[in-house]
């Protein structure tokens, strides 16, 4: 289980990608969700009262 507080990321411009930004995935979520190198992520964002929630899925291919 991650830290109550959270994980803390700094932005920085990600040149190959146009105008987006790029952060690093803390280590505590690496292993929470057994991310490796190459895995995508998928990002949802939902509205609950007045606080953004931003939920951070990993995307898993099908078996080919």
């Amino acid at each position: 289980m991650l830290p109550a507080k959270g994980e803390e990321t700094i932005l920085t411009h990600a040149s190959t990608r146009g105008n987006s930004l790029r952060t690093t995935v803390p280590i505590g979520v690496v292993r929470q969700l057994g991310l490796k190198e190459g895995d995508r992520l998928r990002w949802e964002i939902q509205a609950d009262n007045n606080n953004l929630i931003i939920l951070v899925k990993p995307v898993k291919e099908e078996n080919k």
